[in-house]
């Protein structure tokens, strides 16, 4: 069973730039600065990007964006969606897109021509992420050492939701405990206590702030590089 939160959104276009990275096959890189690993690869058919004003210290990991070109010969009126997975910084770019999401932006058979401008200008605009078919994952980060160290990504964030916070329950001191922003979406907590770890994260949507809790999130015996999956999904 599934436990669904609902955040609504609204809409607005902005102004900008957008080009591509290299890549031999087109998808996004598994070491993008968000710490998602191979998720940050494949995630959305490849369709992700890097950014840099829209980094927010690293909450805007796992974000979504419609990004559009608006050369009229070449771009289509949709233009792309795309998953925040990296941090870039380019020519005044707002995205730096892999090459599979950059050439989505074109008309049929106009990728190449759009491909060789390098840089474009773009509209985008803030988008609900849309997993099907994905409840919310906590990934246990490679840099974890069971049991003294514990790194937590949390994948397939749906919605329009930013994760601003994680916390993790002790029960020795009955209390929730708050993680440490590692760096992009990965948040750490040295000596995590024994047993299955229940997690609390804080997501803000139009709805405002709000504690999502996933009890049993990460089995007693967790394994560094895994994923688990949770009962819950975001909308």
């Amino acid at each position: 069973m599934s436990v669904r939160y609902s955040i609504c959104c609204l809409y607005t276009f902005t102004s900008s730039r957008a080009t591509y990275y290299g890549s031999p096959d087109g998808l996004g890189t598994p070491t993008g600065a968000c710490g998602f690993g191979g998720y940050g690869r494949t995630v959305n058919d490849a369709n992700v990007a890097g950014v840099s004003r829209l980094w927010n210290n690293g909450t805007g990991c796992g974000t979504c964006y419609q990004v559009r070109c608006t050369v009229p010969e070449v771009c289509t009126d949709y233009g792309v969606s795309v998953v925040v997975t990296d941090y870039g910084e380019g020519d005044d770019t707002d995205f730096i897109l892999s090459p599979r999401a950059y050439g989505r932006m074109a008309i049929t058979d106009k990728s190449e021509k759009l491909y060789s401008y390098g840089v474009v200008d773009v509209e985008f605009e803030r988008v609900p992420c849309r997993f099907r078919g994905y409840n919310v994952m906590f990934k246990v980060h490679e840099n974890s050492r069971y049991p003294q160290y514990l790194a937590v990504a949390m994948l397939y964030v749906s919605g329009q939701n930013d994760v601003l916070a994680v916390e993790i329950w002790r029960k020795d001191r009955k209390d929730w405990v708050p993680m440490r922003r590692a760096f992009g979406a990965v948040f750490d907590i040295p000596n995590p206590p024994p047993g299955a770890i229940n997690l609390r994260f804080q997501v803000s949507g139009s709805a405002g702030l709000t504690w999502v809790v996933a009890n049993n999130a990460i089995p007693k015996i967790w394994k560094a590089g895994v994923a688990y999956e949770s009962a819950i999904q975001l909308e």
